[in-house]
């Protein structure tokens, strides 16, 4: 049992108060003699719950309300928090309720959605939050009932002590446990007692999504309220002359405001301002480098060839690798530009009042909006409040707060309370895409097979670094070079899914087969191979467990029956990425002498997983995910604008092109670490490798259905 130890009840709701796991919980535990208590709305709830501490309220209706304070946008932390919370306090699950908290920086630490780290982050925060209010229950009920606090046991919400007889709910011991000191050392469970975690848990908010209840920010209205749509200018424009008789002249259109390098449309609703904008005539005039894919192409190779790069990593002697090589292996490959694309595109509402401002929406760093607008209006950040919606995806996209600044700007123009709306259109061309990257790899193979050199040298666009220089391969060959070359351009990026390794992946799991193959050794005994290297003679800092990864290679090549059926061709790739580790086989079956992506069988070491009904769900959307964006999806410029503008041209994975997915989950005996991001990098390593062993075609570029290679195979999907 763990423990842990706190030196007042101030220190621990000063530091429960500070962290992502500081959470605002409503309790109320009905004694098992009473009789059945009523069932209240939530508000009602709300209304009657008495304040425990900053962060927990108690309802006599023995009602759970738990606030959760990070941003939900379909990784679940919504659901797994309060699990967490309600574990160490022996809650009835069926007695939960979860609200969104806004923000509050006073209460919250890292009160942000972004790489996959809010459950490693919260993990231990959440339980003592839990474990130490339940120890203050416990004591109180103790003192009550003068009896000692080791005969008491909590369970499904009651309070019980077996030797008088007595029990009661949460909410009888709220005043008292209100006036105790908080513990020196407060007990964590094992993890054997565990009886929420580890458990299916469905979403709280699906029967809210199911049903279509307001949840989201495209959902959010307020009488009185206007609505805005912004036209945005090319990628390196800026504006030289503005028209917009015409959009002024459209019934519903009220204003036109130019606030930087954008013009906005404001009216009584959206529909207007759809119209209105396409009237605006703006003409622009270069204020940087225009760009066109065709430049990119042009770049990439001048600064492949030529670019000054920074070194990231380098051990032993790797020119002397080479030059002793009995075998030297090299690729290239490189990745298009991609939009995030959530279901929900970017709005956001915003109220300027005097030296107030009031926001609400889709964000996933809700600090950043308040800072922004406190930037933007040259008020105290504590005057600005943030209310959170739920978000319709985000992938990355919502760590911007690029949306937030223009309803900001509008609303503080017009002098009224505003709702910015973007199209699928305004999503696709109004930048923050994944960088385009292109990688150069080289291996030096000795007479016997083994890989003596690596190099690996990443040119990105507005990228920064490219590599993961700790990752695998690293620390597994004793002569290595890992560079990186950042080229600046007008189009904006931003984190997309699993950042850089989203592609750094593919590539290496590509290459990796590549060499395997050159060396005349199996693709997963050759991994092995590095890692057993690895394991037992390292070569400088390792930043992934060794142990973790061979862990998720094996298990996958069992439970995918790596190279048992002759009739299967199958492509592997595993990655460690967000603290986690995913392994993956890819099944293709030649029918009809057509290659059928069957099959993709996916092992995760995530440590313990909270949720297995969320856990699953992220698994499998990042596989879709990761496959959908390499097989099919691209985005090209012209002029400094996207080709692709909507999902006529902008090509996503479809229903009926998703695989059989089947997953499996290792407990290595660690606490939770990331999960949103990590099964994508592994999958189209997986598919391409497989490809590969069905057609002897190497796909080197995504999306994989543009390249010559690809051009003549006719791959189906099909479910078993």
């Amino acid at each position: 049992m763990k423990t842990i130890t706190r030196e007042s009840r101030r220190d621990f709701l000063k530091i429960a108060g500070t962290t992502a796991g500081g959470l605002f919980i409503g309790f109320n535990w009905f004694s098992c003699d009473s009789p059945k208590v009523e069932v209240l709305s939530t508000e009602e709830v709300l209304a009657q719950a008495k304040p425990f501490n900053a962060y927990l309220s108690i309802s006599p209706s023995g009602d759970v309300v738990i606030y959760s304070p990070n941003p939900e946008l379909g990784q679940n932390i919504k659901t797994s928090f309060p699990m967490v919370v309600a574990e160490e306090l022996d809650a009835d699950w069926e007695k939960v309720r979860v609200i969104q908290a806004n923000l509050d920086t006073e209460k919250y630490d890292r009160q942000l959605t972004g790489g996959s780290g809010a459950m490693p982050h919260s993990w231990e925060r959440l339980r003592k939050a839990g474990a130490t209010a339940k120890y203050v229950l416990v004591a109180a009920a103790a003192k009550m009932w003068n009896v000692p606090a080791v005969e008491i046991t909590v369970e499904n919400g009651i309070i019980s002590h077996k030797g008088s007889g007595k029990s009661g709910h949460f909410g009888e011991f709220v005043a008292e446990a209100a006036q105790m000191e908080a513990p020196e050392d407060v007990q964590l469970k094992d993890k054997k007692d565990f009886k929420i975690i580890g458990t299916p848990v469905k979403n709280v908010d699906a029967d809210e999504i199911y049903t279509g209840k307001p949840l989201f920010g495209l959902d959010f209205y307020r009488e009185g309220m206007m609505h805005a749509m912004v036209q945005r200018a090319p990628f390196g424009m800026k504006i030289k002359s503005i028209d917009d008789g015409a959009a002024r002249a459209v019934s519903g259109v009220s204003d036109v405001v130019q606030f930087g390098n954008s013009v906005a449309v404001v009216g009584n609703s959206t529909w207007p301002l759809m119209k209105a904008k396409k009237l605006l005539k703006i003409e622009y005039e270069a204020e940087s480098t225009v760009e066109s894919s065709a430049d990119h192409d042009r770049i990439f190779q001048e600064l492949m060839a030529n670019g000054k790069s920074e070194v990231k990593r380098q051990d032993g002697d790797i020119k002397s690798a080479f030059q002793k090589a009995s075998k030297i292996v090299s690729a290239e490959y490189q990745c298009p530009f991609l939009a995030h694309s959530p279901m929900e595109p970017e709005n956001f509402f915003a109220h300027v009042q005097g030296d107030r401002c009031e926001l609400i929406g889709p964000t996933q760093t809700p600090d950043r909006a308040r800072q922004t607008a406190a930037s933007i209006l040259g008020i105290p950040a504590e005057n600005v409040t943030v209310e959170i919606t739920r978000l319709g995806g985000g992938f990355g996209r919502r760590l911007r707060a690029d949306y937030v600044e223009e309803a900001v700007h509008i609303s503080k123009a017009i002098n009224a309370p505003v709702k910015v709306t973007w199209s699928r259109e305004d999503e696709l061309t109004g930048g923050a895409y994944r960088p385009a990257v292109r990688y150069r790899f080289e291996a030096a193979l000795d007479e016997n097979g083994r890989m003596i050199g690596y190099k690996l040298r990443g040119v990105g666009m507005n990228a920064g670094n490219t590599t993961r220089e700790h990752n695998f391969p690293s620390g597994a060959v004793d002569n290595l070079l890992i560079e990186t070359v950042n080229y600046e351009s007008s189009i904006t990026t931003n984190a997309w899914r699993a950042p850089i390794t989203n592609f750094l992946a593919y590539a290496e799991q590509s290459f990796l087969d590549e060499v395997a193959l050159e060396a005349g050794k199996d693709p997963v005994a050759f991994r092995l191979e590095l890692l057993d290297r690895a394991k037992n003679n390292p070569v400088g800092q390792l930043g992934y467990d060794v142990d973790r990864m061979i862990g998720v290679v094996k298990t996958a090549a069992e439970k995918g029956n790596w190279g048992k059926n002759p009739n299967i061709k199958q492509g592997f790739s595993v990655y460690f990425s967000h603290r986690s580790y995913v392994a993956q086989v890819a099944d293709i079956e030649m029918q009809g002498g057509t290659p059928t992506l069957k099959k993709i069988t996916a092992v995760t070491d995530c440590g313990m997983v909270v949720n297995p009904t969320g856990a699953n769900h992220q698994v499998r959307g990042g596989i879709v995910d990761g496959m959908g964006h390499a097989m099919y999806t691209n985005l090209t410029f012209e002029n400094g604008v996207p080709k692709q503008r909507n999902y006529d041209s902008y090509r996503l994975i479809r229903l009926k092109e998703v695989p059989e997915i089947d997953t499996h989950f290792i407990d290595s005996g660690y606490d939770p670490t990331g999960l949103g991001e990590p099964a994508l990098p592994p999958t189209g390593g997986a598919i391409a490798n497989a490809i590969f062993a069905a057609t002897g075609r190497r796909l080197r570029s995504q999306p994989f259905i543009e390249q010559k290679e690809f051009s003549d195979i006719k791959l189906e999907i099909r479910r078993s």
